[in-house]
């Protein structure tokens, strides 16, 4: 029983022991929280300045050859080769031969019909020093020049009637217009380039058979291309020819200069734009390139240009008065991918130049004029 009481005795002693030392370490810890620290964030502004702010209306394109011949035959025949190969990316100069069609059949067919001009020419000759003493002369001299292997001649002026009658009663006129005939078709045996370019597409080779009306490539100046862009009607007004406008690749390490040469006056039902053609030089452009264009449409007095993403759902951009952001009602008048165009804001009003995560209107800030840095 002893026991039992003494046991009893230190286990309440042992209980009010640790009820006093926890109550030691609860009252050592502090329960105060420190006072928030208010944040003021730092934002970059600007101050306005309305000027007159040209209107840059982006486009695309491929740009093409502006002199472009496609190549046909007229005539049928062997293709023979040449001083050059016929294939694709051969440079001709200007009057060089592009394609010779074997014709030596036809060229004897020519001289055959030269010759029995000739010969009737020869055989009126005596009949007109004994009638027409007075037209033998130029007759004479025409029929000295008269050359087989050179191209036939202009007839001399017929300048009587009697002269008419009987010239062409001996059916010299008729046989005249005849050679001159097969002499056109003969030069369509030979193909020359009508400027100095480059051969694009080549659908024949040397000692293929070609048939008339056989397209037999194309042949481009590599000198003078041309871009067609589409451009909205909004702007079509505003496009002149002769404008200057700014090309550059697509990976922004090459630009050009063109030129509007042509704007075409009939708007795309479907799309609404209208096409404009831009001329532009250079050794290092080729056909088929994507090259990019910006058109000075017009230029937008009294305005500013920001970056698209500070203008806010209804038109509103923010603006700092007196260290508070506010909202100010605008009216953007152009976009681009990445820029807007404002109208309404008035000259020294400070409004944000970057983007705020998690700005309204009322929020403290502290400004940071990034143009004064």
């Amino acid at each position: 029983m002893r026991k039992l009481i003494i046991s009893a005795v230190l286990g309440g002693i042992i209980i009010f022991a640790s009820l006093y030392f926890a109550g030691l370490i609860a009252d050592s810890k502090e329960n105060k929280r420190p006072p928030s620290q208010k944040i003021v964030k730092t934002v970059f502004v600007d101050t306005v300045q309305n000027t007159t702010v040209p209107i840059m209306v982006p486009a695309n394109g491929n740009l093409q050859a502006k002199k472009r011949v496609e190549l046909y035959s007229e005539v049928q025949g062997v293709f023979r080769p040449g001083s050059k190969l016929f294939r694709t990316g051969q440079e001709y100069a200007a009057g060089q031969t592009l394609i010779r069609i074997d014709a030596s059949e036809y060229y004897a067919t020519v001289q055959s019909a030269k010759s029995n001009l000739y010969n009737l020419l020869t055989s009126i000759m005596p009949d007109l020093r004994l009638d027409y003493p007075e037209i033998y002369p130029k007759w004479q001299q025409y029929l000295n020049e008269f050359d087989l292997e050179k191209t036939t001649p202009e007839l001399p002026k017929l300048d009587s009637e009697k002269e008419k009658f009987f010239i062409t009663g001996r059916e010299i006129i008729t046989t005249y217009y005849n050679v001159k005939n097969l002499e056109q078709r003969l030069s369509k045996y030979a193909i020359t380039a009508p400027f100095t370019g480059v051969l694009t597409e080549a659908l024949v080779t040397e000692g293929t058979l070609v048939r008339s009306g056989q397209k037999l490539g194309e042949f481009i100046d590599t000198g003078l291309y041309e871009l067609g862009v589409s451009v909205s009607k909004t702007y079509g007004d505003f496009l002149r020819v002769g404008r200057k406008v700014e090309l550059s690749n697509l990976e922004k390490t090459q630009t050009y200069m063109g030129e509007v040469t042509r704007v075409n006056s009939r708007v795309d039902q479907n799309s609404q734009t209208i096409m404009v053609y831009i001329e532009v030089k250079g050794d290092n452009l080729k056909e088929g390139q994507y090259l990019e264009a910006n058109l000075e449409a017009k230029e937008e007095p009294n305005a500013i240009e920001i970056n698209r993403s500070l203008l806010l759902e209804n038109n509103q951009i923010f603006v700092v008065r007196d260290s508070i952001l506010d909202l100010m009602d605008v009216n953007p008048v152009f976009f681009t991918d990445k820029t807007v165009v404002l109208k309404n804001v008035p000259d020294g009003e400070v409004i944000v130049a970057k983007p705020i995560t998690g700005a309204y209107a009322g929020m403290l800030v502290r400004t940071f004029d990034e143009s004064k840095s």
